[in-house]
């Protein structure tokens, strides 16, 4: 019994707490609650491309996305990873899957690809809804998947495809999300004085 609540604890304290390990880390060597520098480090070894926004209507929130300038990201093959900090902590990291050059078909068969190593590295995910509509002669369908190992920290999977029919062309993306939410509460507290 109390190897069991001694699991829990642990469990639980690694989660809220930002550098401590986690059931789910973000990738690229990046930690919950690491500085916007090392994000910004990394892309320097990668050759990319450096924005930061500052929300002003969202006090204390840095958006850092990087990018390449030709192409996807060498070694991810994504074309962006953006990094959102509160109070200069990491909380979510979002990998961006976008390719002009590839076709709708290439872009959904890489969706699944990806979807296949999240569950070999995570477990399994849970299916979302899946949406179909039509407004304005654009056909937009998307799907998404989901894991959330501890309530408060997730893994979220986002596929988005475009028909355009009265130019008969489509466009897809997807976006793989990792979020902890734990945290990100934790450190809006600590900024509120509660």
């Amino acid at each position: 019994m109390l190897r069991a609540l001694g699991f829990v604890t642990c469990l639980l304290l690694s989660v809220v707490g930002g550098r401590a390990q986690s059931p789910l880390e973000p990738p690229f060597d990046l930690h919950w609650g690491d500085s916007p520098e090392k994000l910004i480090d990394w892309s320097a070894r990668h050759s990319l491309d450096v924005n930061i926004s500052l929300p002003a209507d969202q006090p204390g929130l840095r958006i850092v996305k990087v990018e390449s300038p030709k192409g996807t990201i060498p070694e991810v093959g994504a074309a962006a990873v953006e990094g959102r900090f509160l109070a200069g902590k990491l909380y979510e990291i979002t990998v961006h899957h976008v390719d002009r050059d590839a076709s709708t078909d290439v872009m959904e068969a890489r969706f699944e690809k990806t979807r296949k190593q999240l569950v070999q590295q995570h477990g399994p995910l849970l299916q979302n809804q899946q949406q179909r509509s039509v407004e304005d002669q654009f056909v937009t369908r998307t799907q998404s998947f989901h894991r959330e190992p501890v309530k408060g920290l997730f893994l979220l999977l986002a596929y988005t495809e475009v028909e355009d029919l009265l130019r008969k062309s489509k466009d897809a993306r997807f976006s793989v999300i990792y979020r902890n939410d734990n945290f990100r509460r934790e450190i809006r507290d600590t900024l509120q004085g509660k």
